[in-house]
């Protein structure tokens, strides 16, 4: 099944099958209005936190071993005629198995997780993402996509809290955590133990306003002084783009490449400022091993840590963000400023990033192509965006019925937004210094 955005599949029955979803009730709903189209919805639970946010909706467990999941999978897609394969989380180890499969039987797979356009968006996307994913990194068919669309509505409708995305995700991963009788041989293949990640990360909710504070006064002072600087934010070391989409076993390499160009190559007068993720649980202690590094290359006077301030200041002011493969990339590329990106990124494009080695990006950063930049936002928004998201009820509405339709009128990564092979696979690189 191949679908080149057409509409009016409404008469053509599918059958959607949900494997992990994200922890909320966005899935669950998104079923019920599938189902509401006259479609059918499936579901197969692989622990404890899947049969938690599926209550409600029938569904069929997996408590096998990880090596026969693709067996069991193939016959239970041939058994139910199985269409379409929906899933949060592109390149998990069961999902990645999917996708496999899906191409193997000739029948979709959909990969759904946050934006990359920020802040209230979610992607979807055929197939794969970022690294994995087929949507067009050749600038003149990006603008010949956007042609078709007109520009998206990117004022934020859909806020919601840190706390809210931080109860589901915990309750989701302690639900599995502690019934492990339920799914005994669940892969759930994560970075850090589960108790030592959260139980880490509690002295930082006690720190929060403070750290904010105390970053802000630094952002102030620097803007003050009229200092000139470089940004760069940091992921999460157990962020799935990170382990798969980065030639980096560990964030702290790309630290140290950053760190070492920088003392090499950028003008002695520049500062860099590395910003920690705000769901960043403390336990790599960042701050840490950025000053180790800044002492071992010579440039600690000149290498600022914080936790917290504000983003789009930091933007706005900063001569180039150096950055790993964070969504903060388009961000900031919408904001005109200069962006390097050393592991695969879908913004990573010829015209809007740097592409020479990182030790020159210090010294000529490169200004975005604006009208390109319009393009790909234009583009990205018409074929694999839905505005919304995961968490509030205005979000959920906003976003589900859209999801639901492009899904069933075949226009995700429609208009041309589909290149076979994914054109990021080949390229998968880092520019480091000499």
């Amino acid at each position: 099944m191949n679908f080149s955005g057409q509409a009016g599949r409404e008469a053509e029955r599918r059958v959607f099958l949900f494997l992990q979803g994200h922890p909320s009730s966005f899935p669950r709903k998104l079923a019920d209005e599938l189902e509401r189209h006259g479609h059918e919805a499936l579901r197969i639970n692989l622990c404890a936190g899947d049969a938690l946010y599926w209550c409600g909706r029938s569904a069929t467990s997996y408590r096998g071993f990880f090596r026969n999941w693709r067996s069991f999978l193939r016959g239970f897609i041939k058994r139910k005629g199985v269409s379409d394969i929906l899933y949060y989380g592109d390149r998990r180890p069961y999902h990645a198995v999917a996708a496999e499969l899906a191409r193997e039987l000739g029948i979709n797979a959909f990969t759904y997780e946050f934006c990359y356009l920020r802040p209230d968006w979610i992607t979807v996307e055929r197939d794969g993402m970022s690294g994995h994913s087929h949507f067009p990194d050749d600038p003149a068919l990006i603008r010949k996509i956007a042609a078709h669309f007109d520009p998206p509505d990117m004022v934020r409708r859909y806020p919601y809290s840190k706390a809210s995305e931080l109860f589901n995700e915990v309750t989701y991963n302690l639900s599995t955590f502690f019934s492990p009788f339920l799914f005994p041989f669940y892969k759930a293949d994560r970075y850090y133990n589960l108790l030592v990640e959260y139980i880490s990360g509690i002295p930082g909710l006690f720190l929060e306003k403070r750290n904010h504070r105390q970053a802000q006064a630094l952002i102030d002072n620097v803007l003050r002084d009229r200092q000139s600087y470089f940004l760069f934010p940091l992921q999460l070391q157990n962020d799935y783009q990170l382990q798969r989409n980065t030639p980096f076993r560990h964030q702290g390499e790309a630290i140290d490449i950053v760190l070492r160009s920088f003392s090499k190559a950028a003008p002695p007068d520049d500062l860099l400022i590395v910003k920690l993720h705000p769901l960043d649980n403390g336990w790599e202690r960042w701050p840490r091993v950025v000053a180790d590094l800044s002492r071992k290359y010579g440039v600690f006077g000149r290498v600022r840590t914080i936790q917290g301030g504000d983003l789009d200041v930091l933007i706005e002011n900063t001569r180039g963000c150096v950055q790993i493969n964070s969504t903060v990339g388009m961000y900031a590329l919408q904001a005109g400023c200069p962006v390097k990106a050393l592991g695969t990124a879908i913004y990573d494009i010829e015209g809007l990033c740097h592409h020479g080695p990182l030790d020159g990006f210090w010294t000529n950063p490169p200004v975005p192509d604006s009208a390109l930049v319009t393009a790909l936002v234009t583009a990205l928004a018409g074929t694999v965006q839905v505005k919304g998201n995961f968490f509030t009820a205005e979000g959920q509405a906003a976003a589900i019925p859209q999801m639901a339709r492009m899904l069933i009128d075949g226009r995700v990564n429609g208009a041309g937004a589909f290149v076979d092979p994914p054109p990021r696979l080949k390229r998968k690189r880092v520019t480091v210094p000499n």
